[in-house]
C-alpha cells in the first residue's frame, strides 16, 4: 500500500513540475486563467540590465505566436507576468522604466495616453520587493487590468493603451531586446 500512495505522489509531483517553466531562478506557470480565459504561456526570458537579473517576464496569449507586432495589434486576451528577482527594483526605477517603455513604444508619442498612463504608472507605487509578482492582463471587454500578488490594483479601458503598454516589452523598441525575442518564444 505505501508503494501505492509513494507512486501516486510521484506521478501527481512530477504532472506539477512540468505545468511550470524556471526562468531567472523562479517558475513561471505555464498556464493562467482570468475571466474564464486561459492563456498559454508562449515565452519568458529574464530582463537583465548592466548585467543583472532585474525580472522575469513571461507573455501569455490563447494561442502560440512569434509575430510582435501582431501580438501588439491582436484585440484578444493576453498578459505578460513580471516575476521580480533582484532587490535592486524600486518603485522610482520601475516608474522610471515605465515612463522609458511608453516613450519607446509610442516613438515619443505620449500625449494622447497620459492620464492612462498616469494612472498605470501609480500602480507602481507601494514598495516593491523581491519576488513581487506583477499580472498585465488585457481583456478586450474589460481593458488592461494590473495585480499585484494577486491583489488588483486597477483597469484601463482602451486598445490605444493596451497597444503603447504591450508595446513596452514587444515594439521595436523595446525594454529588453533578449526578453522580446524569449517572449516570443524564439
Amino acid at each position: 500500500m505505501k508503494k501505492l500512495v509513494f507512486t501516486m505522489i510521484a506521478i501527481m509531483s512530477i504532472g506539477l513540475m512540468s505545468a511550470q517553466t524556471k526562468v531567472g531562478g523562479v517558475n513561471l506557470p505555464d498556464t493562467e486563467t482570468y475571466q474564464e480565459q486561459t492563456l498559454n504561456l508562449n515565452g519568458a526570458g529574464v530582463r537583465e540590465k548592466l548585467w543583472i537579473d532585474l525580472y522575469a517576464g513571461g507573455l501569455y496569449l490563447s494561442k502560440k505566436s512569434s509575430n510582435a507586432s501582431e501580438i501588439v495589434s491582436a484585440n484578444e486576451a493576453m498578459s505578460i507576468k513580471l516575476h521580480i528577482v533582484s532587490k535592486l527594483i524600486t518603485s522610482d526605477k520601475m516608474i522610471d522604466a515605465v515612463n522609458e517603455g511608453f516613450e519607446n513604444s509610442t516613438s515619443g508619442n505620449t500625449k494622447p495616453l497620459a492620464s492612462k498612463i498616469e494612472k498605470f504608472r501609480s500602480f507602481f507605487s507601494a514598495e516593491i520587493k523581491k519576488n513581487d509578482v506583477f499580472d498585465i492582463v488585457y481583456i478586450p471587454e474589460t481593458g488592461v487590468t494590473a495585480y499585484k500578488n494577486d491583489k488588483e490594483l486597477g483597469t484601463i479601458e482602451g486598445m490605444d493603451f493596451k497597444k503603447a503598454l504591450f508595446g513596452i516589452w514587444l515594439s521595436n523598441r523595446p525594454a529588453d531586446d533578449d526578453l522580446k525575442e524569449a517572449m516570443l518564444g524564439k
